[in-house]
């Protein structure tokens, strides 16, 4: 009896047989629900077909806390879900080799990098892997990503390991006590939050103030930094200006004996002064020629103001080039200022010494006229020369009789008889 018989056989019995067609036909449907619940609940866990295309991949760890393969823990690539851990097994070397399935094909190079992460707060761990770039090489089957290309996080554990017994002591009892601080904290915290938001508030100000402090505080040391470079670059040009300004009160010093000598010959000088202004009270006869004189020089004086006008025009270009020269001795005026105020508090001293010439000028400056009138007539008090020119001639004075002079006509000067 062949196939096809035999199942025929196997229905019919099923039809003759009171209640079992009933039987086989619940058991079937269950079958099927049981095999679409089944893959509902795969696709929910995750996972692939036997059919469907993969990719192992092999990572060295040193270490692999947290690493569960049986949790079918996830691998990652760019944030992305694309495989799970099979396996974890250690090495010969005391490293751990952790086999991943991708969900496809898959292109690691030598180059990839596989770093453990903590996947929640419960330290469960996932893999994620950088593949890497072509130009280093695909990853053959069997090669493991070298532990020198892979990473893991620091546990708690390791942190508090480092600590003496004293220390782990302290800090548990502040995990203690932070947690009886904590426990009536929804009722405790929103005040104290709400306190240090007000006190937050209240600093906010004084915060800016800082902010402008700190940004006054960075102009003024890019200043200060400013000045230090510049007064850097011109120390020679100081330099010079202090010797020069040294040899400068060196002269003053030295010549203040001289002043004072001079100062003492002023009285000496007045008196000859005095007499030779009473000495020239005589010549003021002599005027005429010198005014004649004058009015022969004024028909020349246009002339003259013509070519003082064109002099005084070449002295504005003069000036107009003179001024980058001016613009330049600015500073160097500027740093003469210290050395002014020294000045001033000699001349003070010096103003006690000639206070009282200010007689005798007012005395020769009443003179100046007639001074000046003599000087032009004559070369020097005792020149040999005046306005007529040079004096070759000798005055014959003759004593006549009765204190008289010379007689200006024949009769004058004859005495009686």
């Amino acid at each position: 009896m062949n196939e096809q018989g035999r199942l025929a056989a196997y229905w019919e019995r099923i039809k003759t047989v009171p209640g079992l067609g009933r039987d086989v036909t619940a058991l079937a449907v269950l079958m099927v629900l049981g095999v679409v619940a089944a893959a509902i609940i795969k696709s929910y866990l995750g996972g692939t077909t036997p059919w469907s295309d993969s990719t192992l991949v092999k990572a060295e760890f040193a270490e692999v806390p947290g690493l569960n393969p049986s949790a079918q823990t996830s691998v990652t690539m760019a944030g992305v879900r694309v495989g799970k851990v099979t396996t974890a097994k250690a090495s010969d070397d005391g490293s751990a080799v952790v086999t991943m399935k991708l969900e496809g094909e898959y292109d690691v190079y030598r180059d990839a990098r596989a770093v453990l992460r903590p996947n929640n707060p419960l330290n469960e761990m996932q893999v994620e892997i950088n593949p890497g770039s072509p130009s280093a090489g695909r990853l053959q089957d069997g090669e493991a990503i070298p532990v020198s290309q892979t990473a893991r996080p620091v546990q708690a554990d390791e942190i508090l390991e480092h600590l003496d017994e004293r220390s782990q002591l302290a800090l548990t009892d502040l995990l203690v006590e932070s947690d009886v601080a904590l426990a009536r904290a929804p009722q405790n915290l929103p005040q104290g939050l709400g306190a240090t938001n007000d006190t937050l508030q209240a600093v906010q100000p004084v915060a800016e103030a800082l902010r402008t402090r700190r940004e006054k505080i960075a102009a003024l040391v890019s200043a200060l930094s400013d000045i230090s470079a510049a007064v850097g670059r011109n120390d020679e040009r100081i330099g010079r200006l202090a010797d020069a300004t040294q040899a400068t009160l060196a002269v003053l010093a030295d010549s203040d004996q001289a002043l004072r000598a001079s100062l003492k010959e002023l009285p000496g000088l007045t008196g000859d002064l005095r007499a030779a202004l009473n000495s020239t009270q005589a010549l003021t006869e002599e005027l005429d020629p010198t005014l004649d004189n004058l009015r022969s020089a004024s028909d020349t004086l246009p002339g003259s103001l013509k070519r003082f006008r064109s002099t005084v025009g070449n002295l504005g270009k003069t000036l107009d080039a003179a001024k980058p020269v001016l613009e330049k001795a600015r500073p160097v005026v500027a740093d003469l200022r210290p050395l002014v105020a020294d000045v001033t508090t000699s001349l003070d001293d010096i103003e006690k010494i000639t206070s009282p010439l200010r007689h005798d000028t007012r005395t020769v400056m009443s003179y100046l006229t007639a001074l000046k009138a003599f000087v032009y007539n004559t070369s020097s008090v005792f020149g040999a020369g005046d306005a007529n020119g040079g004096l070759i001639r000798g005055h014959l004075i003759v004593p006549l009789p009765g204190a008289g002079v010379l007689p200006n006509s024949p009769d004058q000067g004859r005495g009686e008889g």
